[in-house]
């Protein structure tokens, strides 16, 4: 049985969960979600929260027993307290501006790089730490592939540590070039 998928998923108080048949319609007080699951998986609601049940011992459904009740999880999650994902832009001359939905990026290219923040997620750049980058949404794939593409244009490189990292991650420094004349 799968360790993540006999959790039982606790609905906080101010969340609507709906069923109905492999549909499930979460609400809580900062939007809405709602996702189709395998008709393999049962899921059905209780007192106690949300259980998620597999029909069958089959290698892919036992593989999806686990996956439906996270991402059921982080649909419940999302709509009562959000996700956030917090980018550090590290680098001489490297910054972000928000203007509406439209995210500037100057990053060191002969010109700046400009992305639409995608509906549903907010975008901000943070008061007290300077050059970070709060995206904010309810739904955590989002929130999580818009930082990843964001990251993506400059990676943090491993010998200054300039570039774009999360805020905590962990860059592994390398030495740069030796002196020429000191191996003799």
């Amino acid at each position: 049985m799968s360790r993540i998928g006999k959790q039982i998923i606790v609905i906080p108080s101010g969340v609507e969960v709906t069923l109905d048949g492999t549909h499930v319609k979460v609400k809580g007080s900062k939007g809405e979600l709602e996702m189709d699951f395998d008709p393999a998986i049962t899921v059905t609601k209780d007192d106690e929260g949300i259980r998620v049940k597999r029909d069958s011992d089959e290698p892919h459904v036992r593989g999806l027993h686990g996956l439906t009740r996270a991402l059921i999880a982080n649909m419940v999650i999302g709509v009562s307290t959000g996700f956030e994902k917090r980018l550090e832009i590290i680098g001489v001359g490297y910054r972000a501006q928000i203007s509406g939905k439209k995210l500037t990026l100057n990053l060191g290219f002969s010109h700046p790089i400009e992305l639409t923040v995608p509906e549903g997620l907010t975008a901000e750049m943070d008061k007290e730490a300077k050059n970070t980058l709060v995206v904010t949404g309810i739904d955590k794939q989002l929130v999580g592939q818009f930082s990843a593409n964001v990251r993506s244009f400059r990676p943090p490189e491993p010998y200054k540590g300039k570039g774009i990292r999360y805020v905590g991650e962990y860059v592994a420094r390398k030495a740069g070039k030796s002196a020429a004349g000191a191996a003799k």
